[in-house]
């Protein structure tokens, strides 16, 4: 970390306890991104609830080039976050994960979901069971009445656009599945 760790507590007394747990979790973000320019922890109660102890609040901002990461975790309902000490470990969690995160991004390793092939049907032969998917490039695939999924075969019609599982067939390229594509689903 480029800058000291600031430590803030907000209508509370000052703990050296909360204090070293917080720098201990902050010192270990560097493990999770190491290019850290600053990271700031705020402590407090929150408002009252009806409840007996007190809930508590734990903000972390964390400087990073180009970003500003933020965690405000607010006190769940339940009896564990009456305990501050979980409340900074569920804070820190929440943190770890934004920060692999940024770095995925950074490092252009997000998850990306690969288009399935798709096409338009151009030919169906009912009483063979069978229809002619023509893809975006001009291929044509052949499909099985079996291969459709998410609709009647009976109910497709000529032009309706189709996303598949190509494989080869004996005869050439075949669609194992065919979904038919509904109005409002976007192929990219």
């Amino acid at each position: 970390m480029q800058l000291p760790i600031q430590v803030t507590f907000r209508h509370m007394g000052h703990s050296d306890a909360i204090e070293a747990k917080v720098r201990e979790r902050a010192e270990k973000l560097d493990q999770f991104y190491d290019h850290i320019m600053s990271c700031r922890v705020i402590i407090e109660p929150a408002h009252k609830h009806k409840h007996k102890g007190n809930l508590y609040q734990v903000r972390i901002d964390v400087s990073v080039p180009g970003n500003e990461l933020v965690v405000s975790r607010e006190p769940d309902a339940h009896q564990a976050h009456q305990d501050v000490y979980v409340s900074i470990r569920d804070a820190f969690d929440a943190m770890r994960r934004q920060l692999e995160d940024f770095r995925r991004r950074q490092r252009g390793h997000v998850k990306t979901h690969e288009v399935p092939p798709h096409g338009r049907i151009t030919q169906l032969v009912p009483a063979e069971d069978y229809g002619m998917i023509t893809t975006m490039d001009g291929r044509e695939v052949y499909f099985h009445r079996n291969s459709v999924v998410g609709a009647e075969f009976d109910n497709l019609e000529l032009g309706n656009d189709v996303c598949f599982a190509e494989e080869a067939g004996e005869k050439g390229p075949q669609a194992s599945t065919v979904h038919p594509i509904g109005k409002h689903h976007v192929v990219g």
